[in-house]
């Protein structure tokens, strides 16, 4: 049955847990998804994929000493 972006599923055990089969047209993108409940409903959202930019801005600035790295020439022997 579909009504407004809605359509009639089942549910089934899988093992000990709860399940239900996701129709094509409502299928997220990955492999993982959040889920939550608000009142009676359960509520299923993809996780999202932060950008390298947005991971970089989350960490904390390092506050410490690099070693000083000599960087000695390479023997041209050994270069292929």
């Amino acid at each position: 049955m579909v009504l407004n972006n809605q359509r009639h599923v089942s549910l089934f055990r899988n093992g000990r847990n709860q399940a239900i089969r996701i129709p094509r047209e409502f299928e997220l993108e990955g492999t993982e998804a959040i889920i939550h409940k608000e009142g009676d409903k359960l509520i299923i959202e993809p996780v999202r994929k932060k950008s390298l930019k947005a991971v970089l801005a989350s960490l904390s600035p390092l506050n410490e000493e690099f070693p000083e790295i000599i960087d000695f020439p390479v023997d041209s022997e050994n270069v292929l």
